[in-house]
């Protein structure tokens, strides 16, 4: 299979995968009474108006041609948090809907692959499992690290000492630089944190077939 073909494959998936993160944010948002998403168009299946060109393409583009675990983000769905029900709480589930879509996807792709053997098949079928697979638990994972503006942020905001979460606030307009800068600084470490996280729910994953 060509070069050119395995990129196409990634980048597909990096935006249906994309896609689905940032629709489950603002389904469950407006589920909970807050309308914003879909006035402003982002209840769509429509990619373009999800992502972010660095976050969303470039970076998990350049993770994968390099062999890394993929991760990256989109353009945040606007919420408007005195309209959602049950406060924090609220704003936690609209954050964690995103990677759990991601989890959910790349279980399903999973199961799937697995059982078809369609995963381990050579070729365009095993690619574009494989990469489903890896590229959102890597999307996952990612977006689960609690800096702001990752929805990880959101949920510790929920249960963290008002301290925590005054800090929370002020990192929330240079969070994405201090994001940025442990992938550029440090991506040895990063990678080894999210390759084994990555790993533990691929065993889960075997063991749930009873491959383990």
């Amino acid at each position: 299979m060509g070069y050119f073909v395995t990129i196409i494959i990634a980048f597909m998936v990096i935006l249906l995968s994309m896609m689905l993160h940032e629709l489950a944010h603002g389904v469950v948002a407006y589920k909970l009474g807050d309308d914003t998403a879909k006035t402003e168009g982002r209840l769509t299946l429509n990619p373009l108006k999800h992502l972010d060109p660095i976050l969303s393409i470039a970076m998990p583009l350049i993770l994968f041609l390099s062999g890394g675990p993929i991760f990256g983000g989109a353009k945040p769905v606007p919420i408007n948090t005195r309209k959602l029900k049950h406060g924090v709480w609220g704003i936690a589930l609209v954050a964690i809907a995103g990677p759990l879509t991601n989890f959910v996807l790349a279980f399903l792709a999973f199961l799937l692959g697995h059982f078809t053997g369609w995963m381990y098949a050579s070729g365009i079928l095993g690619e574009i499992f494989t990469d489903f697979v890896f590229i959102n638990l890597g999307f996952g994972i990612f977006n689960l690290i609690p800096i702001p503006p990752l929805d990880g942020s959101r949920v510790l905001y929920a249960i963290a000492p008002d301290p925590v979460r005054e800090l929370m606030v002020r990192m929330e307009n240079w969070g994405i630089v201090l994001v940025m800068l442990l992938v550029i600084l440090v991506p040895g470490w990063l990678s080894m944190i999210m390759g084994g996280a990555m790993n533990g729910i691929l065993d889960f994953f075997y063991w749930v077939v009873g491959a383990r």
